[in-house]
């Protein structure tokens, strides 16, 4: 028995990328690739996975963090007070610049990130536990202010 043909599709229209060729850029939903898209459109569709990412609607201010369990960047819409990673489902605080400090670890020298006012900060690294400006050795620095 024969199987009936469907019509072939017809072919989008072409993206005209706007004439100053601003750029944006947000995380793939599939593979935590950073992309980079032309401003105005919709969504993205991953060259590495193939997933499609939806973009934030024009005039959402997005910021980013790394995950302080797996160490994925993510991003998320600013303002956000936590943001719940959705490789290892870590849920972590998102600070704005001046509510943060940064630290080298006392004991491997990993730069650490925490909340300024902190007496103490626990590396994720080797577990150890740093006292803020308890010493002459530790470097403080404090951003956003």
């Amino acid at each position: 028995m024969p199987v009936p043909l469907a019509p072939y599709p017809t072919a989008p229209a072409p993206y005209t990328p706007p004439a100053n060729n601003t750029q944006s850029q947000l995380v793939c939903s599939g593979c935590r690739n950073l992309l980079l898209y032309p401003v105005g459109a919709s969504s993205v569709c991953c060259a590495v996975c193939n997933a499609v990412t939806a973009v934030p609607p024009p005039g959402t201010e997005m910021a980013q963090l790394v995950c302080g369990g797996c160490h994925t960047l993510l991003m998320y819409i600013r303002g956000a007070t936590s943001v719940q990673c959705s490789c290892c489902h870590t849920v972590n605080l998102a600070l704005e610049a001046n509510q943060v400090a940064h630290v080298n670890c006392g004991n491997c020298r990993m730069l650490l990130m925490y909340q300024y006012g902190a007496r103490s900060v626990k590396c994720a690294v080797c577990n150890f536990v740093t006292s803020i400006g308890a010493s002459t050795s530790t470097t403080e620095q404090k951003f956003g202010t």
